[in-house]
């Protein structure tokens, strides 16, 4: 039996989700349809609404459903936002330095608009340049918009928002989070996270892949479409409804609500596994590398799933092959690089050495996640160890 070790990517799908989805399936109409296969369909996608509406703390008017965060990240990062019918132009928009990709790029900002903040060894925000940024703002040109991942998708380092929310509201500006990682892994309240928009996925938390959301922390303000055409999702995001896969995100959205809050045998999971390393790694004497664990001490923490280390010498791509063939699946990072190897632009950012981030490999595990899996990742990483020993 493999050992799956890789929730960040993708975690399995919940039982839960697998039943929503299949009574969903047996369901023929489109949403937006008067009769009752129709008027079915969505009793289904409003009752997920519902469900990650309630997981999150707002109102289901607050839910827009779409392809997924990356999508989200497009539609959120918008230059122009509208409050009734009034727009506010943006001008500039801030993230840091260790975001997803999918905010690096900047949504429909242009790139001489988009300016990248600062993150200190163990991957937390330089409060200072964020303030500094803000401060130095023309808000006669546009509103500052300000972008930053709740927890991080490689370390799992969480951010100080409420510090970071402080700022940004003293500046007229607007919060954009990534959430993607957080929710069910931590408690989740978007009107305590301060935000105006918050990206959210499903597959990250066992649903189905494909579906995801962009909640609006105020009601009153949403970015202009970012797809056009039918008036699907109150008019904020065009195209007919995936109604099975959204009915999988709202009951993995409930079950993650209700479990976000008992990490305990998770973080024990975690903790077992980064002692082992250490273990093994010391008894190879000076023929291995002491492992590095990023964002350990990181001062807000770290997702108690996650763990991003590196031991020197021993190479992320050689180590996930070597895994892989053991039964072991583990990460290099990020899961949205085409299937590659690449440079960790978080690593980098945190100013980690080109050698040590080539050998950094992410350990994610999930509630699925077991003592054996645990076994069978440290066996098969103590013979890596023993080999590059001999």
């Amino acid at each position: 039996m493999r050992a799956y070790l890789d929730h960040n990517a993708s975690a399995p799908m919940g039982v839960e989700a697998r039943a929503a989805m299949v009574a969903a399936l047996e369901t023929a109409g489109n949403a937006s349809s008067v009769h009752a296969e129709g008027r079915a369909a969505r009793a289904i996608v409003e009752k997920a609404r519902r469900q990650l509406a309630e997981a999150v703390g707002v109102s289901a008017g607050q839910v827009i459903f779409n392809s997924g965060a990356s999508e989200a990240a497009a539609h959120a990062l918008s230059p122009v936002l509208r409050a009734g019918g009034a727009e506010i132009p943006v001008s500039r928009l801030y993230v840091g330095a260790t975001e997803h990709a999918c905010v690096l790029a900047g949504g429909r900002f242009a790139p001489e608009a988009i300016e990248t903040l600062p993150v200190d060894a163990t991957g937390m925000l330089d409060l200072a340049a964020l303030k500094d940024a803000l401060a130095g703002h023309d808000n006669a040109a546009g509103s500052p918009m300000v972008a930053v991942q709740l927890a991080n998708n490689e370390t799992g380092v969480i951010q100080p928002m409420e510090k970071i929310a402080e700022l940004v509201h003293a500046h007229d500006g607007f919060l954009v989070v990534d959430a993607v990682q957080a929710l069910g892994r931590v408690p989740l309240s978007v009107p305590e996270l301060g935000a105006h928009f918050v990206l959210l996925s499903s597959h990250k938390i066992g649903g189905p892949q494909g579906a995801g959301a962009l909640i609006l922390g105020n009601g009153t303000i949403s970015p202009v479409p970012l797809i056009r055409g039918g008036g699907q999702e109150s008019f904020n995001r065009a195209g007919t409804e995936n109604v099975a896969a959204i009915a999988g995100f709202g009951a993995a959205a409930e079950v993650a609500a209700e479990t976000a809050g008992e990490m305990g045998a998770i973080a024990a999971l975690r903790d077992s596994i980064e002692t082992g390393i250490t273990t093994i790694c010391g008894e190879a004497g000076n023929k291995a590398g002491e492992p590095v664990f990023f964002g350990r001490d990181a001062a807000g923490g770290r997702l108690a799933n996650t763990s991003c280390f590196a031991v020197p010498g021993i190479r992320a791509e050689t180590a996930l092959i070597s895994l892989d063939l053991a039964g072991v699946a583990v990460s290099s990072g990020s899961a949205c690089s085409s299937g590659k190897v690449k440079k960790s632009h978080v690593l980098e950012a945190m100013g980690a050495d080109d050698e040590l981030a080539a050998c950094a490999l992410r350990v994610s595990a999930g509630p699925q996640s077991t003592g054996r899996d645990a076994e069978a990742f440290l066996g098969a990483f103590r013979n890596i160890v023993s080999r590059i020993a001999a």
